[in-house]
This record gives structure tokens, sequence and C-alpha cells, in this order.
């Protein structure tokens, strides 16, 4: 299995922190060098580790804004 190169391009902001410490965050990130996607996931403190999440293309946050 190859290794997954990513980079956190913008820090847009923080909706929630676990006891643990991780937090629930969305952010611009550029996955194996390819353009930045909206990402919404859990990041370990230090931003190391990862829980699953979603990407939206910029369309897809325009289109949840308007369902919300």
């Amino acid at each position: 299995m190859s290794k997954i190169n990513y980079e956190i391009v913008k820090k847009i902001g923080v909706l929630s922190t676990s006891a643990k410490g991780w937090t629930k965050e969305l952010n611009l990130v550029s996955w194996n060098d390819r353009a930045a996607k909206y990402d919404l996931r859990d990041w370990s403190p230090e931003h190391e580790k990862m829980g699953k999440g979603i990407t939206l293309t910029e369309d897809e946050v325009k289109a949840l804004k308007a369902l919300l």
C-alpha cells in the first residue's frame, strides 16, 4: 500500500475538540499533490494522524451551504 501524501493548504476552522485533544476541522487540503479540496475530518493535536473524513469541491460546498 502506498503512502498518502497531504498538505494542509489553508486552515479554515475548528468545529469541535474531543476529550483526547483531537479536533474536527474544515481545511483546504491537497491530497497526493492534487488540487486542494475542502476537507472535513478529525485530526490529532499535531496533525500527524487523521480520522476518516470527506472531501468536497467548491461547487459541492456551495450546494451544501444552500441545503443548510
